[in-house]
């Protein structure tokens, strides 16, 4: 087993383009979810709308910047029509209602009637053309050894881990503002805020609507990186996969969606290689049941057994406190 090719797959996996734009949407999440408690299954809806509001707008013939500017207020505008009959549910009945919106999504941009905008099935290639071209890093390979990225994906990734970055900072002002402070009593004790005069619905709106807009900008990026848009690859799995990473890296946490990504797409990777070297390249007669398609499940299902021991043993992730858990329980 080549563990150094292994290992340098893992590592380029965990600062890769995708570690970036799940660290965003994990980012949307977590303000919903790990902040005021909101537990919405249909985020990657908001990853959809801004990612075609974008394809849409520069496939039409508008500017890419134009493009942005649409995505971001079709996540707004999803999450006021999501929120207004849906935030006074309780928590399960909001999973369900979110996660079905969703799906409603999906099956919509990629429905007949709709393929004159969207382009069906097919979707839309080829719209970062714009984006692509303004890249300034000169040709070639950058990196040490084995671990290079082309100026391709050094570009993609600056832009990416550079809005990681802005995003946290301004999570982190908005977090210690007068407006983070009530949703994250909201979250402790929502009947207890009402009683303090604060306007539970409101926030949960705004916490929904913002939270959404980010993962729009998550949505965006994945769609820059991969020149194209296509209904199906906005699943439910995209937000589990974002639900994973927060949970990883710990709820109503800063750093927890940035490095739950990082440590989500590195695992995820190291185990890949090692199932494909294992199953594929080794043939051991113990996994002579399994061939190269049993790859991904085996996969999942190890991250489902990792997902199960982490929400026994240390249910807060890495960055989380046990007690802010303990008093959110309550």
């Amino acid at each position: 087993m080549d563990w150094s090719k292994i290992l340098i797959d893992a590592g380029r996996a965990a600062i890769g383009v995708p570690a970036a734009a799940y660290a965003i949407s994990a980012m949307g999440l977590n303000l919903q979810f790990g902040y005021t408690g909101l537990l919405n299954f249909g985020h990657v809806g908001s990853m959809l709308v801004g990612a075609y509001g974008l394809a849409i707008t520069v496939d039409r013939g508008g500017p890419f910047w134009l493009g942005i500017i649409v995505g971001i207020i079709f996540a707004l505008i999803l999450g006021l029509l999501l929120g207004i009959p849906t935030l006074r549910l309780r928590a399960d009945y909001l999973a369900i209602v979110t996660i079905a919106a969703g799906e409603i999504l999906r099956l919509t941009v990629r429905s007949s009637w709709a393929a004159p905008v969207t382009k069906g099935i097919f979707g839309i290639q080829r719209f970062a053309d714009d984006f692509f071209d303004v890249n300034p890093i000169p040709a070639g390979l950058y990196g040490i050894g084995r671990f290079r990225f082309d100026e391709r994906t050094v570009w993609v990734m600056l832009l990416g881990w550079g809005l990681v970055a802005v995003i946290s900072l301004f999570m982190w002002k908005l977090i210690r503002s007068p407006w983070g402070r009530a949703i994250r009593a909201i979250r402790e004790d929502e009947d207890a805020a009402l009683s303090l005069g604060k306007n539970v619905f409101g926030y949960k709106l705004q916490s929904l609507m913002v939270g959404g807009a980010i993962g729009a900008l998550a949505g965006m990026f994945l769609a820059i990186d991969q020149q194209n848009v296509t209904p199906d690859a906005y699943i439910p799995l995209i937000t589990f996969y974002a639900f994973t990473i927060v949970i990883l890296g710990g709820p109503g946490t800063l750093l927890g969606p940035i490095t739950g990504s990082m440590i989500f797409w590195f695992l995820f990777e190291l185990l890949d290689g090692v199932m494909t070297t294992l199953i594929v390249d080794m043939e051991l007669p113990v996994l002579s049941a399994f061939d190269a398609t049993d790859v991904g499940p085996i996969r999942f299902a190890l991250f489902g057994l990792g997902l199960m021991w982490l929400m026994v043993f240390r249910p807060q992730g890495i960055f989380g406190s046990r007690e802010e858990m303990l008093i959110d329980a309550q």
